[in-house]
């Protein structure tokens, strides 16, 4: 047939091959049905600890100040007795360092613990869903008023809600700012209106980014912007506790009626009730297999528990299991033998040895610090009696939070000798910068550089000393 014959399709109706497809899937909100049982219960434990923690850590004084505070502006970080300064970043270090290899160790143990548990993004979306449950009711009604025209009562409700997300938002970057500057004195500054730019921007900030994302984002977090979804993968391995779905006790899955004799119909356990799909808060359905949208918080073990206990079929068709263990039919106690293995063990050694290092580390630090640092402007000058004299300049830091009184002395060569305070006094958790002179005759040392040593030592506590080098010039 030639081209001129064939019959051309009207403008509109081009063939399926030709109209554009889009690359993206067009977002379903997910409305998860409220589950109860002891993950459930274990979930919202943690809800509370954390909670309890980051809301109330910052209204804990200590020693007459905050317990916990990473005062920017004062360059100090105060961790109940302990105080760390610039100097103490490692400190810092190691303990995101410590953090790290815990999640580690846990994702390889356990799958993703944190995420289904202590994450932020899981705990304020909990919180926030259970506002919307208050406010608008279970799964179907909310479903319900999503889909209803606004009227008065759909706004009332929604402004209840959008407004009491926006509170817990606004508290929780209240407290978060907290932490940075001295809570107390915050209030004071909001209650004036006379927050400073940065406390104003990162409050407005944090609060607006709670509420997006808890409130608004929820699942997308974790399905499209957490980088841990991503290479969970890598730390996994055929013997990691995962939820599992027993395709071969669950399959063919079938609705049926209580009692009925299904295995004679060659019906599987799963009576495809999709509640664990209802469940989720990912939207994911866990009978596929394991997924990276999972987050691990069991949710669906709990209601898929609940339906088999009421088919009076065994419990354990959607369970915490491992890739071996269902194809070997383990027991748990050959799955408990197999979580030992190399990768746990070197995770955990790792973790034990850096956790005992900063441990020892904290209680071994240092109360005191001193820095020597020699006057530029003048290397050496002759003053009366023929003695050579050099300027340094001490900073002495005391890093403890109790005052101590100092005495300071000079060595390193013959004659020696010390102008200026011996004896200083530093408040608690301050830092005090000094001039002081020191003196010898000519034939004391070398032409040009010597070394010196200065000691400082409290006078309550001689084992508080510190032993600095310095370098003395003779022309």
């Amino acid at each position: 047939m030639s081209n001129e014959s064939k019959t051309a399709l009207p403008v509109g109706h081009e063939t399926p091959a030709a109209l554009p497809k889009s690359l993206y899937q067009a977002h379903k909100k997910i409305h998860p049905r409220t589950v109860t049982g002891i993950f459930a219960t274990w979930r919202w434990v943690f809800v509370w600890i954390t909670q309890l923690l980051f809301y109330g850590l910052c209204w804990l004084p200590w020693n007459g100040r905050q317990a916990v505070l990473f005062h920017l502006a004062e360059r100090k970080f105060y961790l109940f007795g302990i105080v760390l300064w610039p100097q103490d970043v490692i400190w810092l270090t190691v303990l995101l360092i410590i953090s790290a290899y815990g999640l580690f160790l846990f994702t390889a143990i356990a799958g993703r613990l944190w995420c289904g548990y202590a994450c932020p993004q899981t705990v304020y979306t909990s919180i926030f869903m259970w506002i919307e449950k208050l406010v608008e009711g279970d799964r179907n009604a909310r479903i319900k008023l999503d889909a209803a025209e606004l009227d008065g009562a759909k706004l009332a409700k929604r402004v209840i809600k959008y407004g009491l997300w926006a509170a817990v938002a606004a508290w929780t970057g209240f407290t978060f700012v907290g932490y940075f500057t001295p809570i107390k004195s915050l209030a004071g500054s909001l209650m004036s209106f006379s927050l400073g730019p940065w406390e104003t921007f990162w409050f407005i900030f944090y609060s607006s980014f709670t509420y997006l994302m808890a409130g608004h984002l929820r699942e997308q977090v974790c399905l499209y912007m957490c980088p841990y979804a991503r290479f969970q993968g890598v730390m996994f391995d055929p013997d990691t506790l995962v939820i599992t779905y027993d395709v071969e006790r669950g399959e063919p899955r079938a609705p049926r009626k209580r009692g009925e004799d299904y295995k004679a119909e060659g019906k599987g356990d799963c009576v495809d009730c999709d509640l664990c799909v209802a469940v989720c808060p990912t939207g994911i359905d866990i009978r596929k297999g394991l997924q990276y949208e999972c987050i691990g918080c069991a949710a669906c073990i709990d209601v898929c528990d609940q339906v088999m206990a009421k088919m009076d079929y065994p419990k354990g068709l959607i369970r915490y299991s491992t890739e071996h263990a269902i194809a070997e039919h383990w027991s748990w106690k050959d799955i408990l033998a197999h979580i030992v293995r190399p990768r746990v063990i070197l995770y955990s050694v790792i973790l034990g040895m850096i956790v005992v290092a900063f441990a020892w580390g904290l209680a071994t630090k240092a109360n005191l610090r001193v820095d020597v640092i020699r006057d530029r402007g003048i290397l050496a000058r002759e003053v009366e009696g023929g003695l050579i004299e050099n300027v340094f300049r001490l900073q002495l830091m005391n890093v403890s939070e109790q005052p101590h009184r100092y005495n300071l002395t000079v060595s390193g060569l013959d004659k020696i000798d010390l102008v200026g305070d011996h004896v200083v006094d530093v408040p608690a958790a301050l830092t005090k910068s000094l001039v002081v002179s020191v003196r010898v005759p000519p034939e004391a040392g070398k032409a040009g550089s010597n070394v010196i040593y200065f000691d400082v030592k409290a006078a309550d506590n001689e084992k508080v000393s510190v032993h600095e080098k310095a370098i003395f010039v003779i022309p």
